[in-house]
C-alpha cells in the first residue's frame, strides 16, 4: 500500500468513526435499531453544501448540518413511539423521504463546491488533525454525560426498559434525545465529507449504514465492550482499521463495486467469531455501567 492509500484511508476512517459513534449511540445505549444513517448523512452533507454555496462560513455549515440532521432522527424516534412503527421501519421511512427533501434542498442530484472555501483542504494532515479535534470535541463531552445522573438513566434505557420506566425514567425522552445526537453525528460526518470531495451528490448515502455497523462490530471484536471507555473507544479503532481492510482489498486488486460484498462478508464474519468466542454479541443486550 502506498503513504497515499494509507493517509487517504485514515482521513476516510475518521469520518467514518463519526458515523460509528452515531450509529453506536442508539445500538447500544437505548437498544434501538434505527436505520436514519442513511438519510441523515446525506442531510448534513445536502445542508452544510447548500450553506456554503449561500456565501455562509463553512463554520457555520456544520451546526446547521447536525441540526437538521438531528430533527431527522428525532421524526425517526417520533414515528416509532407515537405511530408504533418498528424502529427499522421507521429508518427506512425517514430515508426515503430524506432522498426527496435532499433533492429540494439542492435542486438538482449533485452540486460542485470547488469555488467555496471550506474548512478542510487539500492537506491531508491538516484534516486528519482537525477531523480528530472535531471528533473529541464531540466524544469527551458525551463521556462526561454518560456518567452524569442524567447519562445514568440514559443508559437504563438500553439496559433494561421496563426497570428504567419502573424507576420513573422517561423512555420516550431519553429516546428522542438519544436519536438527536445520533442524528446530530450523521450530519456532521456529511457536512465534512463535502467539503472534503468538494461536492455533494445526493447518492452518497448509499452503504454508509453497513459501513458504519462494519467499523463498530470491528473495533468490538478487538478491544470488547466490557466498560464504557472501551465502549466510546470501538467505533473509532474500528472505523480506522476497517477503512484500512479496505485499502488493502483495493491495493490487492479488488474492485471498487466489490466493496459492498466485501463489508457484508466482514460482518458476518464478526458475527461468528463473537457468537463462537461468547453470547455478549453485537446483537444482544450489554450495555454496561462499569467505569
Amino acid at each position: 500500500m502506498s503513504i497515499d492509500l494509507i493517509l487517504n484511508g485514515l482521513q476516510q476512517g475518521l469520518i467514518l468513526a463519526i458515523i460509528a459513534c452515531g450509529i453506536m449511540i442508539p445500538f447500544r445505549f437505548l437498544d434501538f435499531a434505527d436505520l436514519t444513517a442513511d438519510g441523515a448523512y446525506p442531510l448534513g452533507g445536502a445542508v452544510g453544501a447548500m450553506v456554503m454555496l449561500s456565501g455562509m462560513s463553512p463554520v457555520a455549515a456544520i451546526p446547521l448540518a447536525m441540526i437538521c440532521a438531528g430533527i431527522m432522527g428525532v421524526c425517526t424516534a417520533l414515528i416509532h413511539l407515537k405511530l408504533r412503527v418498528n424502529s427499522m421501519l421507521a429508518g427506512i421511512i425517514i430515508s426515503a423521504m430524506a432522498y426527496s427533501v435532499n433533492l429540494r434542498i439542492m435542486g438538482k442530484p449533485n452540486i460542485a463546491l470547488f469555488n467555496c472555501s471550506g474548512l478542510l483542504g487539500q492537506d491531508i494532515c491538516v484534516n486528519m488533525l482537525l477531523i480528530v479535534m472535531i471528533l473529541f470535541c464531540c466524544l469527551i463531552p458525551f463521556a462526561v454525560f454518560l456518567r452524569t445522573d442524567f447519562g445514568l438513566r440514559f443508559r437504563a434505557v438500553g439496559l433494561n426498559p421496563h426497570l428504567a420506566k419502573l424507576q420513573g425514567i422517561s423512555i420516550k425522552k431519553y429516546t428522542i434525545f438519544g436519536l438527536f445526537l445520533a442524528g446530530a453525528l450523521f450530519g456532521l460526518a456529511g457536512s465534512l465529507m463535502v467539503q472534503i470531495q468538494n461536492y455533494m451528490d445526493v447518492g452518497m448515502r448509499i452503504g454508509i449504514l453497513i459501513h458504519g455497523l462494519a467499523s463498530l462490530m470491528v473495533g468490538e471484536a478487538i478491544i470488547g465492550n466490557a466498560t464504557l471507555n472501551r465502549q466510546l473507544a470501538a467505533p473509532l479503532l474500528g472505523a480506522l482499521v476497517y477503512q484500512q481492510i479496505q485499502g488493502m482489498a483495493l491495493s490487492f486488486g479488488l474492485a471498487p463495486s466489490d466493496l459492498k460484498f466485501f463489508t457484508g462478508t466482514i460482518v458476518l464474519l464478526v458475527i461468528a467469531m463473537k457468537k463462537n468466542t461468547d453470547r455478549n454479541s453485537f446483537f444482544y443486550k450489554t450495555a454496561t455501567f462499569k467505569k
